[in-house]
């Protein structure tokens, strides 16, 4: 997989393609680069993946302080994963949204040979999504690429979608987020220094700093995967504002504590894989009710990670 932010860094080739901004890389999505990596290989062809950050809607206006699934870096990871061997992230802009869809398709003509366009039953693009299936048909007839159409991926009768994965995590819903993402809903940073406070208690957390326009899920206590250096440890992790000893924080935490493990973890990458839901966050009228709560919590998170894969 190679990841570029511009046509230009990229080698010409001929190309199947699909664009979007692949927010989650989840199931949905998945259906579309199986159906693009197939193809375009069958057709001796590379995979090309053209997506955008920011998202066009906060470009425009329509959406503020924006949260996101997945982080470009990670997007594109994933991306790679499903087999892709091209994808650029284009930086989106008001003169990019300027662009009718015919210009756009011409843009993208100019460095590739367009043999298939891959697109979902909702798709559209170009100034004002004018350029919808039926027009992109139209461009393509006369520019000399086909048009494929992937159905919706419907799980339990409802459509998933990115935004259905977000609501989901606002409730603190994981679990149902995961069986969208066809993974687990993954928060990923650098462990830096806290107050100390867990390793006092006797229960020593890692504090993480995750990237600003992440999507948390709702405040709570979960279990969770926790990977260090590619190895998976079990860990029970709090996500919220820690009313117990501070009432008045505005800035969210996320801390976890694995289990079993005694390594120093300052400055070095950690992924948390959100497996379930176990508690909302509370405020404990003594540190020993809080204590106790949290031998609970570990408890409780090992008996679900034992199940799960």
């Amino acid at each position: 997989m190679q990841h570029y932010s511009s046509f230009e860094e990229a080698p010409p080739s001929p190309v199947w393609l699909t664009i979007g901004v692949f927010d989650g890389v989840h199931r949905g999505h998945q259906a579309i680069l199986r159906r693009l990596v197939e193809g375009a290989h069958h057709d001796s062809a590379a995979s090309l993946v053209v997506t955008f950050h920011p998202h066009p809607a906060v470009v425009l206006g329509k959406i503020e302080n924006p949260h996101y699934i997945t982080s470009p870096q990670e997007r594109a990871r994933l991306l790679g994963e499903a087999g892709v061997d091209m994808i650029i992230t284009l930086p989106f802009t008001l003169q990019m949204a300027a662009l009718s869809a015919e210009e756009f398709m011409r843009w993208i003509s100019s460095r590739f040979e367009i043999r298939q366009v891959l697109a979902g039953s909702d798709f559209a693009l170009g100034r004002g999504r004018e350029g919808n299936l039926t027009r992109l048909k139209q461009i393509g007839e006369q520019m000399g690429f086909g048009l494929q159409v992937i159905q919706p991926v419907l799980l339990d009768g409802e459509r998933i979608s990115s935004s259905l994965i977000r609501d989901h995590l606002q409730k603190g819903e994981v679990h149902q987020a995961s069986r969208l993402l066809g993974r687990y809903y993954r928060i990923s940073g650098s462990v830096i220094h806290g107050d100390g406070r867990g390793k006092q208690l006797g229960f020593p957390t890692a504090n993480l700093q995750f990237w600003e326009e992440q999507l948390l899920p709702a405040g709570g206590v979960y279990a969770t995967w926790a990977w260090v250096s590619g190895v998976r440890y079990p860990s029970v992790t709090n996500l919220g504002f820690r009313p117990t000893f501070d009432q008045h924080n505005l800035q969210p935490h996320l801390e976890t504590h694995l289990l079993d493990f005694q390594q120093n973890l300052y400055n070095q990458s950690l992924a948390l894989d959100f497996v379930q839901h176990l508690r909302s966050e509370i405020r404990f009228t003594s540190v020993d009710a809080l204590i106790e709560q949290v031998n609970q919590d570990k408890k409780r998170a090992e008996e679900v990670l034992k199940y799960a894969p």
